[in-house]
């Protein structure tokens, strides 16, 4: 839908500069002196974004078939102040996870990011992430591994990664999202089949 939209809008604005450019009406009504010089100035710039957008869309197109292949499939949602993961292949697999307290917290455990119920996912095995919200604008993000994807109400963002190692890894909600945003951790850890 996205993609016929923008389609849509682009030919509409395209074909309005066009009759404008080329329209006699426009051109008798204005003394202009350089029309060459300013034909040039307004074609490159065209030809430049057309040029940027041809391998942007089939790109776009790419990912979107990238993700139809997965494995295994969580559906992330963003709350304030945690996190549900919910597995969409396994039925009835859902868990929130919420931030340890300093009193839940044993020996070796970081404060501030450890979560009382990790998502576990197995290595070398191509994951989809559905990251969405269910109140206000959210960001899951694991920096260790490049990853830092947006979870917006009404709005399903996905996200196909395949984990190489073996590992816990952590990250937090990269948006401010309210008083305790700083208190969202995510802690994913990664297991061999």
């Amino acid at each position: 839908f996205n993609c016929s939209l923008l389609f849509g809008v682009l030919s509409f604005v395209s074909t309005m500069f066009i009759y404008l450019l080329f329209s006699r009406f426009y051109f008798k009504s204005k003394k202009v002196e350089y029309q060459f010089g300013e034909l040039l100035c307004s074609v490159f710039p065209t030809l430049i974004l057309v040029m940027q957008m041809v391998p942007s869309l089939s790109l776009l197109y790419y990912y979107g078939l990238m993700n139809l292949d997965s494995s295994l499939t969580v559906k992330v949602t963003g709350h304030q102040w945690y996190w549900s993961y919910e597995f969409s292949d396994i039925p009835g697999l859902e868990f929130d996870s919420y931030m340890k307290s300093l009193d839940q917290l044993e020996l070796g455990e970081p404060r501030l990011l450890e979560v009382d119920n990790r998502c576990v996912v197995p290595c070398d095995v191509n994951v989809r992430f559905c990251i969405t919200s269910g109140d206000v604008i959210h960001s899951w993000a694991l920096p260790s591994m490049s990853i830092k994807l947006d979870a917006m109400s009404g709005i399903l963002s996905t996200l196909s990664y395949s984990f190489p190692v073996v590992g816990v890894f952590y990250g937090q909600c990269s948006e401010i999202c309210g008083a305790n945003h700083s208190f969202m951790p995510v802690a994913l850890e990664v297991t061999l089949l």
